[in-house]
C-alpha cells in the first residue's frame, strides 16, 4: 500500500496578499512572493508549509503530503488514473493532484529539493520540579529566524466520515488514532476520527488529518508546530498587542495533548500554533473515545475552536 511521509502544506487565495503576508510574519513563518504567490515556511527543511494567492474571494484551495517516495507517488495516482507531472512549485520534484469524495483538492509530491536552513529561536534550559536544567544563569533566548518549524496536521469538516476515511486510508495510508463516537438511539454514532501517518515503528504525530463528520465540506483549521510553551506564550501577546483576532486557547488538549492557540487570519481563516503533542507509531493502535474528550482539556477552556 502507498504511504506519505506527512503532511507538507495548506493553500489559499486570500484578499489581501501583502496583509496576509504581515500576518504569518506576525504568526512566526518566514515569508516571501515571488510572482504573485505568497510562501511560507517553517525552519524545517521543506521549502514551504503555506501557499496562497491574491483573489476576489478568499478560498481553501488544497492540501499538500509529501509522499514516502518516487514510487508511492505513482502508485497513490495510479489509483485515480491521474497523471503525475513536473512540480512548478519551489523545492520542484514531482506533482500529483486528486480529488477526495468532499471535492477538496489532495496534492501529492515526492521528489523535493531541501532549501537552505533557517533558525528556530531558542531558550536556555527548564527548571521543573524533578530535574534543574538551568543552574547559575537567567532564562536567556535567542531569536532564530522564525518561530514556526513545521505544519502539523489540518482539519476538514467531511460529508461522510466512513467514505472520506476510506478514500485517504487506500492512497495515503492514514490510520486512525482516536475514533470520536457516540450512543444514538441504543446504536454506536461515529462523529470522526483523528488519523495518523502510518509508518510503522517510526513515531509519528497524534493525528495528521482530522475528519470531523458533519454533512458538508468545509475547511476548519491548520495547526503549526513551534519550538516550546515560551514561543507559543510569547507569540500570543505579540499577536494580541498587534490587534489581531484571538480564536481559542491556551489550552492542552486531551486527545492528543497538544498545548493549543488558535488565531483567525485576515480573511477569516483558523490557524493554530501547537506544542508538546503525543507521538505514536503504529503499535499503538485505533482507539474509541468519547466526546467529551473531543472538547475537553486538561487544562483551559472548553470546546472547539469557533468557525
Amino acid at each position: 500500500m502507498p504511504a506519505i511521509k506527512d503532511i507538507l502544506y495548506v493553500r489559499f487565495t486570500v484578499t489581501d496578499l501583502a496583509k496576509q503576508r504581515q500576518f504569518l510574519q506576525d504568526f512566526g513563518l518566514h515569508t516571501e512572493i515571488q510572482d504573485g504567490l505568497l510562501i511560507a515556511r517553517g525552519s524545517d527543511s521543506k521549502p514551504f508549509i503555506y501557499l496562497a494567492q491574491e483573489a476576489v474571494s478568499a478560498e481553501f484551495v488544497s492540501v499538500g503530503f509529501e509522499a514516502d517516495s518516487v514510487e508511492d507517488l505513482y502508485a497513490i495516482a495510479a489509483i485515480d488514473e491521474v497523471e503525475v507531472v513536473d512540480n512548478p512549485l519551489p523545492g520542484g520534484g514531482l506533482i500529483t493532484r486528486l480529488t477526495d469524495p468532499n471535492g477538496f483538492c489532495i496534492e501529492i509530491v515526492a521528489g523535493q529539493q531541501p532549501p537552505a536552513s533557517l533558525t528556530v529561536g531558542t531558550r536556555s534550559g527548564f527548571n521543573n520540579g524533578q530535574e534543574k536544567h538551568r543552574i547559575g544563569a537567567r532564562v536567556a533566548f535567542e531569536p532564530g529566524d522564525c518561530l514556526i518549524k513545521r505544519l502539523g496536521h489540518a482539519v476538514l469538516f467531511v460529508h461522510d466520515f466512513a467514505t472520506t476515511f476510506a478514500w485517504y486510508a487506500e492512497r495515503l495510508g492514514l490510520i486512525i488514532s482516536d475514533e470520536i463516537v457516540m450512543e444514538n438511539d441504543g446504536k454506536e454514532q461515529s462523529l470522526g476520527a483523528f488519523t495518523r501517518c502510518n509508518r510503522g515503528d517510526e513515531y509519528v504525530d497524534h493525528h495528521t488529518m482530522f475528519f470531523i463528520h458533519a454533512g458538508k465540506a468545509e475547511f476548519n483549521h491548520a495547526a503549526f508546530e513551534v519550538a516550546d510553551w515560551d514561543v507559543l506564550m510569547k507569540n500570543h501577546y505579540e499577536l494580541k498587542q498587534a490587534g489581531y483576532r484571538h480564536s481559542f486557547g491556551v489550552g492542552k488538549h486531551i486527545l492528543g495533548s497538544q498545548v493549543f492557540d488558535y488565531w483567525k487570519d485576515p480573511d477569516g481563516f483558523t490557524l493554530e500554533h501547537f506544542t508538546d503533542g503525543d507521538l505514536f507509531n503504529a503499535a499503538f493502535g485505533s482507539h474509541k473515545r468519547g466526546v467529551e474528550d473531543l472538547v475537553g482539556t486538561f487544562w483551559g477552556p472548553e470546546g472547539m475552536p469557533g468557525q
